[in-house]
């Protein structure tokens, strides 16, 4: 911590608790339309998975279910760079995902096709195509999924600066202070408790990634949402071979402001298990099926580390105060596999090195989409989490529809599917057991 703690108010319109790219924008869009907001970190503003991503801002390549949210967010991250005149490495540098095979290229392909309603840019790139895009001519690759209007950004920089835009605005944002649990009066939510007190209130924003689920089963909720570690690293400058991001299977990568790349590998991810793995196994079977290949499976200390099983009472400290940052290790060994596949297969890259590398905790669900609804039992209480790996993009959309279900307007989007009833495995203590 920089600077001292903000003082806990006694009372806000709405308390938003997580200080990751869906808190921050639900937040700002929140102090936007008149309300009083307190946003809790319980660490640093974006010092998780917020900051720990690739930095795409990609609707190539998405579920169509999320699509119309990601164009909303799309639109809203254009609208928002602009407001705070940071440099922040936003800007429209194209997504590409170049195909090794015939087979990857199909996939592209049908990818596209189920876009087709949606009118976007992306259109496919013969092997020629692709070679002029990329400064080659050795048709290494024989085609690719282009979309011009995909955006970039270093999350490090983009999150924090939109959160100091938004207590600039009248949100009060407070690092160090975990949220405990909930006060309810009359069976609906009248106030958030924290370490330092409770703040009263009549409704709350849970966005707190990868910890969601650890929040919500202390009252009794239990959502279909793991873990899993990742992890990314940066390399040294390298001569730019693409401003944007370019999708490879084996190694992925997006151009930063210091000259060099961030690295990553889809799918690449670990899945820990924990207590609540058990009791959602069966509808995450076809999500760990389609990632057998690259997943690996492991049980150790994380079955009783802070995203494990935990109970406490208000008056407690809670897992979020024992590990105020997650800050997993890295797959030393997977990230030097990814660097020396990076330079198979864009060779202009030299001789570049890992600068520096990171572990982060994904929050995934059973169907990779974000649930946005209202916790049943506890109303007042709305959930925006689950973004699997893809959230830095569609964040401020799901910040957006998280805020004005809460304020029960018109959505920009159909909420449906993104409720938490949508799967068979949701259970919570008011249920018939």
């Amino acid at each position: 911590m920089t600077n001292p703690p903000a003082p806990l108010p006694a009372s806000a319109d709405v308390v938003v608790i997580g200080g990751g790219i869906v808190g921050v924008t639900a937040a700002w869009f929140l102090a936007r339309d008149g309300f009083k907001v307190a946003l809790l970190e319980k660490g640093r503003i974006a010092a998780e998975q917020s900051s720990r991503n690739w930095g795409w801002i990609r609707k190539q390549g998405r579920d169509p279910i999320e699509l119309p949210l990601m164009i909303e967010s799309a639109r809203l991250w254009e609208q928002l760079a602009g407001d705070i005149g940071d440099e922040i490495g936003f800007g429209r540098h194209s997504t590409t995902y170049v195909a090794m095979n015939d087979d990857e290229l199909a996939e592209r392909a049908a990818w596209l096709e189920s876009a087709r309603d949606y009118q976007l840019d992306t259109r496919l790139l013969t092997a020629a195509e692709t070679d002029e895009l990329l400064g080659r001519d050795d048709r290494r690759f024989v085609g690719a999924l282009h979309t011009p209007s995909d955006m970039t950004a270093e999350p490090s920089l983009a999150v924090p600066a939109f959160a100091r835009q938004a207590a600039a605005e009248g949100v009060t944002v407070i690092e160090g202070c975990a949220a405990r649990g909930v006060e309810t009066t009359g069976g609906r939510l009248s106030g958030v408790v924290t370490e330092r007190g409770t703040i009263a209130c009549s409704a709350a924003i849970l966005g707190g990634g990868a910890w969601s689920r650890t929040f919500l089963e202390n009252l009794g909720v239990f959502i279909p949402q793991l873990a899993v570690r990742s992890q990314a690293c940066r390399t040294t400058p390298a001569p730019e071979i693409h401003p944007g991001g370019i999708g490879a299977t084996g190694a992925s990568l997006r151009r930063r402001l210091d000259g060099g790349y961030t690295l990553g590998r889809t799918n690449a991810s670990t899945f820990q298990i924990v207590p609540a793995a058990f009791r959602h196994f069966l509808t995450f079977v076809p999500t760990l099926w389609h990632r057998w290949g690259m997943a690996k499976i492991r049980i150790g200390p994380d079955f009783f580390g802070p995203l494990g099983h935990a109970r406490w009472t208000n008056d407690q400290v809670t897992p979020m105060e024992k590990v105020r940052i997650l800050d997993p290790e890295p797959d030393h060994a997977l990230l030097a596999d990814m660097l020396a596949t990076a330079k198979r297969l864009h060779p202009k890259l030299g001789d570049i090195r890992i600068a520096e590398s990171w572990g982060g905790m994904i929050d995934v669900t059973p169907d990779e989409v974000p649930i946005i609804d209202e916790t049943p039992g506890t109303p007042g209480l709305w959930i925006a989490t689950g973004l699997s790996g893809h959230g830095f993009g569609i964040g401020p959309g799901v910040g957006r529809l998280a805020s004005q279900r809460l304020m029960g307007r018109t959505p920009v989007v159909d909420p449906d599917p993104f409720r938490l009833s949508r799967f068979s495995s949701f259970r919570h203590l008011g249920d018939a057991q």
